[in-house]
This record gives structure tokens, sequence and C-alpha cells, in this order.
């Protein structure tokens, strides 16, 4: 092999290298193509800017460009601008035994839990799936598979809501398709067992605030960002 053909190969070596380095999107940041769909940034990688905190403002700190709760129980983080109809996208990793959520069109800050949806976050060790696993809407409808990674790894959820319809995407696996409409009774769900919320899901308000529930144990998130979508008539 001559020195040309030598320096030819390192070259295009290094453009394969640099290629597939640009096409990987940035921690934190929007691509030009994301952009282009109508993609918003909600958390920048460096402040907590856009987002505000119940209870303790310490509570929550932005850590190797991750929002890290700090957990001392019971601190939601949540947006600043409220959501109706949306493709919410964020990465999310736990410690051990970590009980926590994303919520989502929460009406009310100061009972988040009554006015809000919550997809349950959890150290799920346990090979049974119900309505309080990891990537359940926590009390009311279980995922159809349980495909979270263990606490220590970087899970991707995808998360859609429009009108009354929602779907859930864990680490590129679509685990809960769920219908609000179904949910038409306070403290039940459509298959006959009780939950605790006392507005029936059919009811609840269809915008709100996106918030992260701090449950006395860590947890990090990054990669958060939305792109809104029309609203549509209701079906399913």
């Amino acid at each position: 092999m001559t020195r040309h053909t030598t320096a030819l190969s390192i070259i295009l070596v290094a453009l394969v290298l640099l290629s597939g380095a640009a096409g990987q999107a940035a921690l934190n940041a929007l691509t030009p193509v994301e952009k282009a769909a109508g993609w918003k940034l909600l958390f920048d990688g460096k402040t907590l800017n856009g987002w505000q905190i119940s209870g303790n403002p310490e509570s929550w700190v932005v850590e190797d460009g991750a929002i890290l709760t700090l957990a001392q129980g019971g601190q939601m983080i949540s947006t600043v601008d409220q959501f109706d109809n949306f493709i919410l996208s964020a990465e999310y990793k736990l410690e051990e035994r970590t009980n926590s959520g994303i919520f989502f069109r929460i009406a009310d800050l100061h009972d988040s839990v009554q006015t809000g949806i919550e997809m349950q976050l959890i150290d799920s060790r346990k090979p049974e799936i119900n309505k309080f696993s990891c990537g359940a809407i926590y009390n009311c409808q279980a995922p159809v598979k349980h495909v979270c990674k263990p606490v220590g790894e970087w899970n991707k959820v995808v998360l859609t809501c429009r009108d009354n319809l929602i779907w859930i995407d864990v680490n590129g696996k679509r685990t809960l398709y769920m219908n609000l409409d179904r949910w038409t009774t306070p403290n039940m769900n459509p298959d006959g067992t009780a939950n605790k919320f006392k507005t029936a899901y059919k009811d609840m308000a269809r915008k709100g605030y996106i918030g992260f529930q701090d449950h006395g144990r860590r947890v990090w998130f990054r990669n958060v960002k939305i792109k809104p979508l029309q609203k549509r008539n209701s079906c399913g």
C-alpha cells in the first residue's frame, strides 16, 4: 500500500466518523430536522429556565446536563407553559427503589395528583405487569409490556396526547394506548377496578402543565422536548 493510498484511507475513515457524529443529535438540543418539524426544547441542559418548582426551590438542580431531584420528597418541578395536544420526548434514569412519574395536563399545581395524569416511573423488579408498573398510567391502565431498563440506565419516553387519546412508547416500543373517554366514573376504571381519582378522566382538563415528580428518591431527566399538535375531533 502506497503512502498516498494510506493517507486517502485515513481521510475516508475520518469523514465517515465525522458524518456519524454529525448525524447524532447533541444532548439537550434540537436537530435542524426537529426544528423544521415544530419541536421545541423544554430543557436547555444548563438552567431551569422555563420550569417552576412547587415547594423548596433547591429541591431540583441541573447536574451533568440533566434535571435532577435531590429527593427531598413531595416537590414537583413543572413547566411554566401549559400544553394540550403534543408529543413529549424525554430521557430518564432512576436510582434504586425510585418511585416517580411524568405528569401532564396538570390543571392545578397545588393538587397535581388529582388534576393531572401520571405516567409511572418506578424501579420495577417484579415480573407481573399492573396499573402501578413502570410505564403505566398510574392506577388506571397497565402497559402491555415491560421494557423499562434497569436502574442507572437511560430510558427514552415518547408520550403523545391528542384530545382524548394517549399513546406511550418506551425505548422504541409501543407500551400503552388509552382512550380517556372510557373513564366515565370517578374512582373507577372501565374494567370495574377502583382508582383514587375523584374526577373521571373523561372530564379531566385537556390542557395543563407538564411535571416531574420527586417522591423521595433520585431521578434524572434530559433531552426534554415537545412538539405541539393540532386539535382534532375525539375518536378511538
